[in-house]
């Protein structure tokens, strides 16, 4: 994550329906204020550059621009996070793609907080009949985020939109309050104690964090909502924080004295990689100074926050849900009344990766109906990455991840609920004790291939990012020869996941067809891809090296496996291992193998646990391997190997471990840790789950 400063507008020209061309880029700004500032900010850039490389426009309001933006007739706009949420709806789909960022204590977060003057006496849970002053409707730490938490603490009764307006609810809630942006004489008293004319403008004064600020300074109001610095130092003592719990602290106790913390405000633009780093690179040029000072425009915070340290440029794979995070969107949706409860639905989505998973999910949904409706609805995603995505927004409920999945699903707020167990025994007397296999390293016998002479070899992985054909090996390499860059250690590979034109393609194949374009997609539609398919790249695709777990050998050799296995004799195989200089049998993987790994994993939202328990433990009781059906079993795949559930998976148990990291354990996530000292080794949904500080609830 590089710092990017973004690019404000030169020139004073007013675009109306002409685009500017590819060399130049159009800042919007939102009032005469900005406009100002914006007209100076160009000029400086002008000054670096010797020519007229942005300019700048003026459009009402941030939804103005937005609309501009999308139409092309501007590029650029710092919004916040309810303005992001609706930039990034499908009518716009415009995306984040510089964050400012506040500094070391709060990053490219900030905190929301409740102020009263000292000595008022009252507490957050006794706001009903206050006056209140807000930054503005629909912004976020004076509106998204203080009405979302009065309603779900159940201080403000609203039932929804066909109850009533959520704004409605609120004018209930208070005698009187300023909040810039209501419309309508049917919500005037959201505009009674407005000094303005109570729009979303600097023409209200008591508009935005200093404006909400000024309105409880000037005795308007007895409570405001806006972020944590919008308090000057030397009035710092006239002031106290409004805490959750009914409590009050000083302004600076505001660490453990918020309502929430959130995401930065972020510049916005249209998806265009392109674009994003000519903004970047441009807002370099402008001093912090210039650019994070709103002194002499008559304003405050114009185009950024005057608080704002630096500008961060975040992943190129982020949009609007990722960079606000599913907490954040909930709780807008919570008041649009868009969210349905976890808890409501009789069934999950669980989501399949790729044809051959569909087919089995169909068969599972077709087999779960239970009176009119099934238990068990298909998702399709076209990788498992893309199907954690689907379930952090809600789109699918869950899946049977691999250990490194879990990981990268923990860092993005999902939770591992039930493992998979492969010794029948514990299935029927649990001890209490994780399933886990061994990560080995299998070599064709007599190869003479070491793991010393690794360097310049063959290599067939199950899938980037997975635990034993990725997570643990490159670990493992990386410990030992601190390289990186495991394109260049490897001649040639086949690591599903990866780039197609990499090496780390080079010996894949997709499903055997050279014009299907499913060549080194990670899943089934390419045929080395899973732990028999890294196999098969061994035994097939020249491979000199396969990273797989211990038992996969035996499952395709001797008889064993499908039909491209059955010649196959496991003598024909041995184990390479870090501590040993010859090869081993592939019977002796507790002496010779790379590491323990925990099993499988099913992953969800923490919403949804109880649910996708209750499910899966009804589901397996018809279809786990002890049952009597016929028509279908959880896990056996007849199409392919390994579908949707290992087929070595007994049966399903619940994990009671409180947290991704213990459920991982300390060896699997000091190999995590090493791996992703390599930048490239983080897969872009984590990436950008992990952008944030206040994305992360705990630490590894």
């Amino acid at each position: 994550m590089k710092s990017i400063l973004l690019s404000v507008l030169t020139g004073c020209f007013a675009l109306t329906n002409v685009a500017p061309s590819p060399s130049k880029i159009t800042w919007c700004a939102t009032s005469d204020q900005e406009l100002k500032k914006c007209h100076a900010i160009a000029a400086k850039i002008a000054e670096k550059t010797s020519e007229t490389q942005f300019v700048c426009v003026k459009h009402e309001g941030s939804d103005g621009c937005i609309k501009a933006i999308k139409s092309g007739e501007a590029d650029a706009i710092t919004l916040n996070g309810g303005e992001i949420y609706k930039a990034g709806l499908k009518d716009y789909d415009l995306h984040p793609i510089i964050a400012e960022d506040y500094g070391n204590e709060t990053g490219t977060c900030y905190y929301a907080i409740a102020v009263a003057r000292k000595g008022t006496g009252f507490g957050f849970k006794d706001l009903r009949g206050k006056k209140s002053c807000h930054t503005g409707l629909g912004k976020s730490a004076g509106w998204i985020i203080p009405t979302g938490a009065l309603i779900s603490e159940g201080h403000i009764s609203w039932e929804g939109i066909d109850d009533k307006p959520v704004e409605q609810a609120v004018m209930e809630f208070f005698s009187a309050s300023c909040v810039p942006g209501v419309e309508g004489p049917k919500f005037a008293k959201l505009c009674q104690l407005c000094k303005g004319d109570c729009t979303r403008s600097h023409r209200e004064p008591y508009y935005h964090h200093h404006g909400a600020f000024q309105c409880l300074k000037d005795g308007v109001g007895d409570v405001a909502f806006f972020k944590y610095s919008t308090v000057p130092d030397t009035e710092k003592a006239d002031y106290e924080l409004l805490c959750r719990d009914g409590t009050r602290k000083s302004i600076d106790e505001y660490q453990t004295c918020h309502l929430a913390r959130v995401p930065a405000h972020a510049v916005v633009s249209r998806k265009d990689p392109a674009l994003a780093r000519h903004i970047y690179d441009t807002l370099q040029l402008v001093p912090a100074s210039e650019l994070f000072s709103s002194e002499g425009y008559e304003g405050k915070n114009l185009m950024f926050k005057d608080s704002t340290v630096k500008l961060m440029r975040v992943p190129e794979t982020m949009d609007s849900f990722l960079y606000l995070g599913a907490e954040y969107i909930d709780t807008i949706r919570s008041l649009q009344k868009e969210s349905i409860s976890d808890s409501g639905s009789g069934a999950i989505k669980w989501c399949a990766v790729g044809n051959a998973e569909t087919r089995k999910c169909d068969r599972w949904s077709i087999n779960s109906i239970d009176g009119d409706s099934s238990k068990i609805e298909c998702e399709v995603a076209p990788s498992v990455q893309k199907c954690i995505e689907k379930i952090m927004r809600k789109e699918a409920d869950a899946m049977a991840v691999d250990a490194g999945e879990v990981y990268s699903a923990g860092k993005c707020g999902l939770v591992p609920v039930m493992v998979e167990q492969y010794d029948e025994e514990k299935c029927e007397s649990p001890d209490g004790s994780v399933s886990s296999y061994y990560a080995v390293a299998v070599v064709r016998k007599g190869s003479g291939v070491t793991w010393e002479t690794l360097k310049g070899k063959k290599s067939c992985h199950t899938g980037l990012g997975r635990s034993a054909g990725w997570n643990i090996p490159m670990g493992l390499l990386h410990n030992s020869t601190g390289e990186c860059d495991f394109t260049t250690f490897f001649s040639q590979s086949c690591a599903p996941g990866a780039a197609p034109d990499s090496t780390l393609c080079a010996l894949c194949v997709g499903d055997g067809h050279s014009q299907s374009g499913t060549k080194c997609v990670a899943s089934a539609e390419e045929k080395y891809y899973g732990y028999a398919g890294a196999f098969r790249c061994l035994v097939e695709g020249g491979g000199d090296v396969a990273f797989v777990k211990h038992s996969i050998v035996p499952e395709n050799t001797d008889g064993n496996g499908p039909s491209w296995a059955k010649d196959l004799k496991s003598d024909d195989f041995e184990l390479i291992c870090p501590d040993k200089t010859t090869p081993s049998s592939i019977s002796d993987y507790k002496s010779c193998h790379l590491a323990l790994v925990p099993a499988n994993a099913v992953v969800t939202r923490p919403g949804t646990r109880a649910l996708v328990l209750r499910i899966l433990r009804e589901e397996q009781a018809k279809f786990g391997s002890s049952s009597d059906s016929t028509d279908f079993k959880m896990f056996s795949s007849k199409d392919e190997k390994n579908l949707l559930f290992k087929d070595s998976t007994k049966c399903l148990q619940e994990i009671t471990a409180p947290s991704f990291q213990e459920f991982l354990g300390k060896e699997y996530m000091d190999a995590m840790h090493s791996l992703r000292q390599c930048p490239t080794s983080q897969p872009a949904l984590e990436q950008a789950c992990t952008f944030h500080t206040c994305q992360q609830k705990s630490s590894d």
